[in-house]
């Protein structure tokens, strides 16, 4: 509920960024206010494989007066799928629309690689193909070093000059920060 009411009160945003649980909990944001998702949450109500039944759309998310657009983009960092079949809505039928960089620490020892893969293969696409999977040679933790950084900052842009229709190619290349010259 205080998600929602965030949204709400101080909305709308253009993307979510998550660590760990935050991250976990981004995707199933983006997932939230997708369109159609709220017909994935009626279909799998009553289906359990687990013998749980799925969750209801949680509010605000469902109610009819609940305004917020599609995100355009979330990134995860040593983000995982939610387990259990209860949560199957936020991920299945249809997958996660919302472009999401899931950057990922070869040797984290809490999030084990094959939770991280279940929420990938959960996100439309192929997103290790489209270049949308990102590790760094570290554990359970946000990578601060340059390429990592970049491939965030990068990929905001993109999907910020996607979504407003704008042609990046046309677009005068910004000058790097650490390129320009300084008085001292």
């Amino acid at each position: 509920a205080a998600v929602g009411r965030t949204l709400k009160e101080e909305g709308p945003f253009d993307g979510v960024i998550g660590f760990s649980q935050g991250a976990a909990l981004a995707a199933m944001v983006a997932a939230l206010l997708e369109p159609g998702r709220k017909a994935s949450f009626k279909h799998f109500s009553g289906i359990s494989t687990d013998g749980a039944a799925g969750i209801a759309i949680p509010a605000p998310f469902g109610e009819e007066e609940f305004q917020h657009p599609q995100l355009k983009f979330a990134i995860c960092y040593s983000g995982f799928r939610a387990p259990g079949a209860r949560y199957r809505a936020f991920y299945e039928e249809p997958a996660i629309q919302t472009p999401v960089l899931h950057v990922l620490g070869s040797l984290d020892a809490l999030v084990d690689e094959s939770r991280s893969r279940a929420l990938i293969e959960a996100c439309a696409g192929e997103p290790e193909k489209e270049g949308l999977v990102v590790w760094h040679p570290g554990g359970h933790f946000l990578p601060s070093q340059r390429p990592y950084l970049d491939a965030a900052v990068l990929f905001i842009r993109e999907q910020m000059e996607r979504s407003d229709g704008s042609n990046a190619k046309a677009k005068e290349v910004e000058e790097d920060v650490n390129d320009m010259d300084l008085p001292f």
